[in-house]
């Protein structure tokens, strides 16, 4: 009689809910994928190789109206950061098709890039304008597709200006960051940047110059042509030289 009873008792036991964990995991990613326009963040990717995107433009200290496709700098920063504290990320592979933005945001941005001590590949798809070129050349190693473009243009401001001189002062020495920048994590002379950036006549208002994939690569602003295959081929290699350097019978640095 108590067999039974245990059995009927164990028979009404519920069974404990899988499906609000599922749907809790199947909310975090959606979020996350809304937040991020990721899957995964690398604290939580398997992959040793983390992924990360910039597209459309790059929002700073401005919030950008809503049917514009931004990146936002204060979502990539965290992102930089947990992919260089993640031991299981040994590698960063970053996807470029962006028209630019904020200065001082892509600057912070291509700072980041470079001075993190895990390989870093860039491959630009599409574009890499404007801003874009310093977050481009901040890696170890830089790709463009054959089809892709980068404009290269002097630093432009819109809006009420107050204090001209003082702006006028303000917007030069920016423009000399960028410059500094792009020419020391590159193979581009400076004389020959300067010269594209204030090259007029190429594009419609005087913008800039535009410079196709192959340009890129013959004037040094980009290392070689290929896309993701290739981008992948090379963080690997820097990936392999990297674990070799730290293996007991390597060199350190």
């Amino acid at each position: 009689m108590n067999k039974e009873s245990d059995k009927a008792a164990a028979d009404q036991e519920e069974i404990p809910p899988v499906q609000p964990e599922v749907d809790k995991k199947a909310s975090a990613v959606t979020e996350t994928i809304e937040q991020l326009g990721q899957t995964a963040v690398p604290v939580q990717g398997e992959s040793n190789v983390y992924c990360l995107t910039i597209i459309g433009q790059i929002e700073g200290h401005l919030v950008l109206p809503p049917q514009n496709k931004t990146t936002k700098y204060e979502h990539l920063i965290p992102q930089l950061v947990a992919a260089e504290q993640n031991h299981r990320i040994e590698g960063l592979l970053i996807i470029l098709n962006t028209v630019g933005g904020d200065v001082e945001a892509g600057l912070a941005i291509a700072e980041m890039i470079a001075s993190l001590s895990k390989p870093t590949v860039t491959v630009v798809i599409g574009g890499g304008h404007s801003i874009g070129v310093p977050i481009a050349v901040a890696s170890d190693y830089s790709f463009i597709a054959e089809s892709a473009t980068m404009t290269i243009h002097p630093i432009r401001m819109t809006g009420l200006v107050i204090g001209v001189p003082q702006t006028f002062e303000y917007i030069e020495k920016m423009q000399e960051r960028v410059v500094r920048f792009v020419t020391t994590h590159s193979r581009i002379p400076e004389e020959t940047f300067k010269e594209l950036m204030f090259k007029t006549g190429e594009l419609n208002r005087d913008i800039g110059t535009a410079v196709g994939g192959n340009d890129a690569v013959k004037y040094g602003l980009i290392d070689d042509i290929g896309g993701i295959g290739e981008g992948l081929g090379k963080l690997n290699s820097l990936i392999e030289s990297r674990r070799s350097m730290r293996t007991p019978g390597g060199i350190t640095q």
